[in-house]
């Protein structure tokens, strides 16, 4: 095995997965960037991903960057097959991919098919990409016992807030914070730390249409920290998972949130 270490980063050509990965590289790992972006026209588009590339590469990481639905069980074994064959190995696993409804609608009116598109994408993918990389981390350990291995999912404070014009997000979100409990049962016994970092709200594609909304909504104080996390705040907390400071801590949810999670008066 080599002597860096290698990351897995789902959804990480932009937004919360650029930040996560980019401070990975920071830390010294190697990077293989997962992610399925289109453009404006609806077309496959590698941009971003090239961008998170170059400023991966410039903080000395060797990163490769492929696109894959993490939905689809044929594009999850190609990525755990090519980080295998490029890297051979694989030290953490970021579940970052996520999407929010194409349409919010209320609740009363919400589809079955934006509802199946939502939880494939924010559940099922996350739910067996840990589990093929879970029994690969499990095989390494067998050579390396005194290697780090760790899963960390990207969750949200949807797991807990009601938002009845995206409740299939709220439900995929509320489910990958059990998820990730069962996963740190699981995989406790062979030194695998799973871990949940929950995002309050952040700067990034997918709130970037109701940012007058949430500009008013931090104004006000609904998080006692008064501004808008970025990317790079939900990156330093996977830092710290990775940089093994939690390893007894299995398990745990990082509310990274500027506070919102306060339930105040």
């Amino acid at each position: 095995m080599g002597d860096r270490l290698v990351a897995i980063v789902t959804g990480g050509s932009r937004g919360i997965g650029r930040g996560i990965a980019l401070e990975l590289a920071r830390l010294g790992y190697d990077l293989m960037i997962a992610h399925f972006d289109f453009d404006e026209q609806g077309k496959p588009d590698q941009s971003n991903a090239l961008e998170t590339q170059k400023q991966a590469r410039a903080l000395g990481a060797r990163c490769e960057a492929m696109r894959i639905d993490v939905s689809n069980a044929a594009d999850r074994k190609r990525l755990v097959d090519s980080t295998r064959s490029t890297f051979s190995q694989c030290h953490l696993l970021a579940n970052n991919a996520g999407v929010a409804p194409l349409k919010r609608l209320d609740l009363l009116e919400a589809t079955e098919e934006s509802f199946d598109r939502v939880m494939s994408i924010n559940l099922k993918g996350p739910y067996f990409l840990t589990q093929m990389v879970a029994n690969w981390m499990i095989e390494q350990k067998k050579t390396d016992p005194d290697g780090g291995y760790r899963i960390v999912n990207t969750g949200s404070i949807s797991a807990y807030t009601s938002s009845p014009a995206r409740g299939e997000y709220c439900i995929s979100k509320a489910a990958i914070g059990m998820m990730t409990m069962l996963y740190a049962d699981r995989l406790a016994e062979y030194g695998i730390g799973v871990f949940e970092v929950r995002p309050g709200i952040v700067k990034t594609d997918m709130t970037r249409v109701v940012t007058a909304k949430y500009d008013k909504m931090i104004a006000d104080g609904v998080t006692p920290i008064k501004r808008w996390g970025y990317p790079e705040d939900i990156g330093k907390a996977v830092g710290a998972i990775a940089e093994g400071r939690l390893d007894f801590c299995t398990g745990q949810v990082i509310n990274a949130d500027g506070g919102f999670h306060l339930r105040r008066l």
